[in-house]
């Protein structure tokens, strides 16, 4: 091998080396807007169905279909944000007529009712708070700040529903038009194997994205029955929110938990502890590790089994492997990204024994 050969090697090594690092700088300066692809795509794949109803079953044609289904999208996330709206406003008034003695009085008196009743020492809140210190960070400086940072998130958030709109009208319009844009980086020879991996890919997560939906309405049903029936304050929204935690595998429904007993706590703050915050608190809990169950048992099996076609311990080692790797988000995409290369390895290496057995269903 003579040194032409061996340099001509090395400078298309480090070529290539410069081009990848190149195109993960790129793609990390375009983040945003590929976050607002994967969202603009997770909608057309949830709302595909639907458009695919009104197309063959009312016979609607291919854009009323497509702006319709938006049109419901937009409407179920503005009831969503609108069930907020008496959470937001109640705190606001609780605010403006907040007592800081009585409030001090009652987590005192809450704090001593606890104590006794689990024999332990008392926790001294005032000198939690010292310790932490909590009021080096309350600058009235900071206020124009705040302001400032919350103009500029909310015309940022704008800015993104209105991409994410626009990308899912043409993605529901043109099926194919994502299909089209990631053809370019197949081989001639592999087009077929690449077309009919992805419309497989597609068709499994728009099943997996409705059934997360219905998951979501059926625990969403059942956590406001849970609270309605114990007093919980403003229970449909607080049931949405603990009904989307969820959506996050395993320690999602834990948060949801906290977050509920910590609001069931506080709408019962300066009631006795013993007789009336601790056996509601108790039912409360009882109820939702019910609800749990149902879910686990029921639901996620349904879905995932129906949806991904994937056995649940492959679902859930999935999960952690994920998980592990890249953290929360990993285990929200967990299920999407073990359902794509399930596909994938199937029309490409389907020679190989796992892949056969891991696939067999699909």
């Amino acid at each position: 091998m003579n040194s032409k050969t061996i340099a001509y090697g090395i400078l298309r090594a480090v070529s290539i080396l410069i081009g990848i690092l190149l195109l993960l700088w790129f793609l990390y300066k375009i983040q945003s807007i590929l976050v607002y692809i994967a969202f603009a795509a997770v909608i057309s794949l949830m709302g595909r169905p639907l458009v695919l109803f009104l197309k063959r079953k009312l016979k609607f044609n291919n854009t009323l279909a497509v702006v319709f289904t938006l049109f419901i999208t937009i409407a179920l996330f503005l009831s969503i944000f609108l069930l907020f709206v008496p959470i937001i406003t109640e705190q606001g008034q609780l605010i403006g007529e907040i007592n800081i003695n009585k409030i001090g009085d009652d987590l005192d008196r809450l704090n001593e009712e606890v104590s006794n009743y689990f024999n332990i020492n008392k926790l001294n809140l005032l000198e939690v708070l010292k310790q932490t210190d909590l009021m080096k960070y309350l600058d009235l400086k900071i206020i124009p700040n705040l302001i400032n940072s919350f103009l500029s998130g909310f015309g940022a958030v704008l800015i993104g529903l209105f991409s994410i709109l626009f990308i899912s009208f043409f993605l529901l319009k043109d099926s194919q038009l994502l299909e089209n844009s990631l053809l370019v980086f197949a081989k001639k020879e592999d087009e077929t194997k690449f077309m009919r991996a992805f419309t497989k890919i597609k068709d499994l997560l728009s099943r997996y994205f409705v059934g997360l939906l219905l998951q979501v309405l059926i625990l969403f049903t059942l956590y406001t029955i849970l609270f309605l029936i114990f007093g919980v304050h403003n229970p449909i929204a607080v049931a949405l929110i603990a009904a989307i935690f969820n959506l996050i595998p395993y320690i999602g429904p834990l948060f949801g938990g906290i977050l509920v007993l910590i609001l069931a706590t506080t709408s019962n703050l300066g009631m006795d502890f013993s007789t009336v915050i601790l056996p509601k608190l108790t039912y409360i809990l009882i109820g939702y590790l019910i609800i749990q169950l149902i879910d686990n048992f029921a639901n996620q099996p349904l879905i995932f089994g129906n949806s991904v076609k994937s056995h649940p311990l492959e679902i859930f080692i999935a999960i952690l492997i994920f998980g592990s790797l890249f953290g929360i988000s990993g285990l929200i995409v967990a299920v999407p990204f073990y359902t794509a290369i399930k596909v994938i390895s199937k029309e490409f290496l389907s020679e190989y024994k796992i892949v056969k057995q891991l696939t067999k269903g699909l």
